[in-house]
């Protein structure tokens, strides 16, 4: 109910680009379960709306580049930063695409980075879309959520990696996946990604009215 208005801004650019025949998903990991950068290879994942399955071949490839990515569905079992996309690319597409989920405990740069890399390079020649699901700021006061974010935001729009991940160390921002962020666009930019925009920005206080401790959510769409 809070962040599901601001994801909605993204789909709905996705939906106006086309059909993927991949979804390469990375969330953080908020349990503690399972290995530190963690991939599923097998299997499927069930929503309400059906089951998505995942695509092995392009698992494997990505273990292959990364080489500190381990295979663990244990990180995966109990995790929500993924699962919750789903719904929205299920709607779009019912179940005709295939995903790849990574889910990040470890989240320092030069990992992320590295994820990334792997990401473009087994991404090559296929129509795939990455997505990173994360929430912004948590529970502070909707001005200072804002400010931090903002800042936080306009280094994701820039594509610069380093400063996105330098603003939430100095600054204190309370993102839950900025690994997958720093992922993410390290991944766009070594695919020939040529513009980020944020498309919304907004916070649990727009839903409820309180202002006074807020999450907040952005939507982001990268394009070549």
């Amino acid at each position: 109910m809070f962040s599901g208005p601001v994801a909605a801004h993204a789909y709905y650019e996705l939906a106006l680009d086309g059909e993927p025949d991949l979804i390469v998903a990375l969330g953080p990991n908020h349990t503690g379960y399972g290995s530190a950068l963690a991939i599923m290879n097998e299997g499927s994942w069930r929503t309400p709306l059906g089951d998505v399955e995942v695509d092995s071949e392009t698992a494997s490839k990505i273990v292959r580049e990364a080489k500190i990515i381990d295979v663990d569905e244990s990180a995966h079992r109990l995790e929500h930063s993924i699962e919750v996309q789903l719904p929205f690319l299920q709607y779009l597409y019912d179940s005709r695409f295939k995903i790849v989920p990574i889910c990040f405990l470890m989240q320092d740069m030069q990992s992320a980075r590295e994820v990334g890399q792997a990401i473009s390079k087994t991404l090559v020649n296929k129509n795939a879309v990455i997505i990173a699901s994360s929430d912004m700021t948590h529970y502070e006061p909707q001005d200072r959520a804002m400010k931090n974010d903002t800042m936080a935001l306009k280094a994701v729009e820039a594509m610069d990696e380093a400063k996105f991940y330098s603003t939430v160390e100095s600054r204190g921002i309370t993102a839950c996946g900025y690994g997958p962020i720093v992922a993410l666009i390290t991944a766009a930019k070594a695919s020939g990604a040529k513009e980020a925009k944020l498309l919304c920005y907004n916070t649990s206080g727009d839903v409820t009215g309180d202002y006074s401790s807020v999450v907040g959510y952005a939507a982001v769409s990268f394009t070549k």
